[in-house]
């Protein structure tokens, strides 16, 4: 994947790209849908922990096929503080891989497959983190950020 860049609609629908963050670490996150258990678990995670992240100059973004309305919704009914982005074409969830087979009880579908891609201040990929499971998945991608934050 050379250009990682891309502009998707927030819950206002304004643009954001991932340009607007250079400079800056960013934590890419894709998740399944909005109001789920362990999505929202999963955000409501990020938020808290948000400060931290944004002492080491990261940003925390996001990204699921919902509609920016779902997204709006999700955000009041949880407080969140991070950035959600809608992808309803799946263009940018496809684009990073975390489209696939996915296995629930014994049924085969398409869906999100829930990954984390740290991403440095230049643009690079430095981790990431495929098929995640949300128990301590935040503390592992704060524990990594610290280590290489500290290495720039």
């Amino acid at each position: 994947m050379e250009n990682i860049d891309f502009c998707l609609p927030d819950y206002e629908e304004k643009n954001v790209c991932l340009n607007d963050f250079r400079g800056k670490w960013i934590v890419l996150y894709f998740y399944p849908k909005d109001n789920t258990s362990g999505c929202t678990r999963e955000a409501k995670d990020f938020s808290e922990k948000l400060d931290e992240f944004k002492k080491l100059n990261a940003v925390i973004i996001g990204i699921s096929a919902d509609s920016p309305q779902s997204h709006k919704k999700f955000i009041e009914k949880h407080d969140l503080k991070i950035i959600l982005l809608s992808d309803t074409s799946k263009e940018i969830i496809k684009k990073f891989g975390a489209w696939g087979i996915k296995k629930r009880y014994g049924k085969e579908y398409e869906g999100i497959i829930r990954s984390t891609f740290l991403i440095s201040p230049e643009g690079e990929i430095v981790k990431e983190w495929k098929n995640v499971r949300v128990n301590g998945h935040v503390e592992k991608v704060l524990e990594k950020l610290k280590s290489v934050s500290h290495e720039t």
